[in-house]
């Protein structure tokens, strides 16, 4: 598989990455729908199943090269190289357009799932009882995380470490947002704002000469925390990758079935006309988090009124769907070049 990419498909390799790092970040999408729908959703799976045993004797051993080919190093070097591209830039954009466009992000982010959902269902014949009852399973689990309510913010290295193992599942399982888990989790802006942004300062300060962070006991304290995260989050790619690598061996359809079924939940958290709702103390002013922001306790839908905005939005969830399609046949085209 490494030996047969051409220079472009390293390049939209890395592309994808970015994709997925990005859907990452934002609570409601999953990165695994990205690697689904872009057609190589069950080689990152294969490839992630072999940081096994095996793995760990070559590089022991330092057979590096073995190692790197046995893991089929340059597939995920390419698509992490993009991922960690995108949480220091894609994300960053992301960030500043759901502050300011916040409609039609959501919009389009609604569109890519339900082009992700027409994809997944379209070529699935399978379909009988146990299906059925998995994709039922997979609607509820989907709707209902969708409507917890978030915990408070809580920085044990312990608990960071769980939530670590938890939010990568996004990148592993379609349709099932790790971003929106750490929400729920309460951790959301602790993880994947907070520490991102010291670790950022930390890089810039390094580059300048500058290592007074040293002395810095917060900056110390966020290092430390998104060190943890990142095990946390090792842990869990390796584990999740084994468990999906198995149950996609021997339970293909239920497993397939359970995933559009997430999916088809998901659509509840990335409904695009919604009010935010914030975390309020007795005497009614907003609870605020360690960075001194409001803390999300959950979100109102609402059906909206049709004018010009709500016509611009329906126009966006056109281009999501337009943009998975477009993925679909990219994905297509590459797995002919590759056969």
């Amino acid at each position: 598989m490494q030996s047969t990419r051409t220079f472009t498909d390293k390049i939209f390799l890395i592309l994808k990455g970015l994709g997925m790092g990005a859907a990452n970040k934002v609570p409601g999408v999953s990165g695994g729908v990205v690697a689904f729908v872009a057609g190589f959703y069950e080689e990152f799976i294969y490839s992630l199943q072999k940081i096994n045993r095996k793995a760990f004797k070559l590089l022991i051993n330092g057979r590096f090269k073995s190692f790197y080919q046995y893991i089929n190093g340059r597939f995920l070097s390419l698509l992490f190289l993009g991922m960690i591209i995108s949480y220091f830039s894609i994300s960053k954009v992301l960030d500043y357009l759901i502050k300011h466009y916040e409609l039609y992000v959501w919009s389009v982010f609604f569109g890519m799932i339900i082009g992700s959902i027409y994809y997944i269902s379209k070529d699935f014949k399978d379909w009988n009882f146990k299906p059925y009852v998995a994709l039922a399973i997979g609607i509820i689990l989907g709707v209902s995380i969708s409507f917890l309510d978030p915990a408070m913010e809580n920085d044990n290295l312990w608990f960071v470490f769980f939530c670590g193992i938890i939010s990568v599942s996004g990148m592993t399982l379609p349709g099932f947002s790790g971003s929106f888990i750490l929400i729920l989790l309460g951790n959301y802006v602790l993880l994947l704002v907070d520490s991102v942004n010291a670790l950022f300062d930390t890089f810039a300060e390094v580059i300048q000469g500058d290592f007074s962070f040293i002395e810095n006991a917060a900056r110390i304290r966020m290092l430390k925390i998104l060190t943890v995260f990142t095990l946390g989050s090792v842990v869990g790619l390796v584990t999740f990758s084994h468990v999906l690598s198995y149950i996609l061996k021997h339970y293909k359809s239920i497993t397939l079935a359970t995933i559009i079924g997430f999916i088809v939940g998901s659509l509840g958290v990335v409904w695009p006309w919604k009010k935010t709702l914030f975390k309020l103390q007795t005497d009614g002013t907003a609870l605020l988090d360690s960075s001194g922001k409001k803390i999300i306790e959950n979100y109102e839908r609402y059906f909206p009124e049709m004018n010009t905005e709500t016509y611009l939005a329906l126009v966006y969830i056109i281009l999501g769907i337009a943009i998975v399609l477009a993925l679909e046949f990219y994905g297509q085209k590459t797995q002919k070049q590759h056969a």
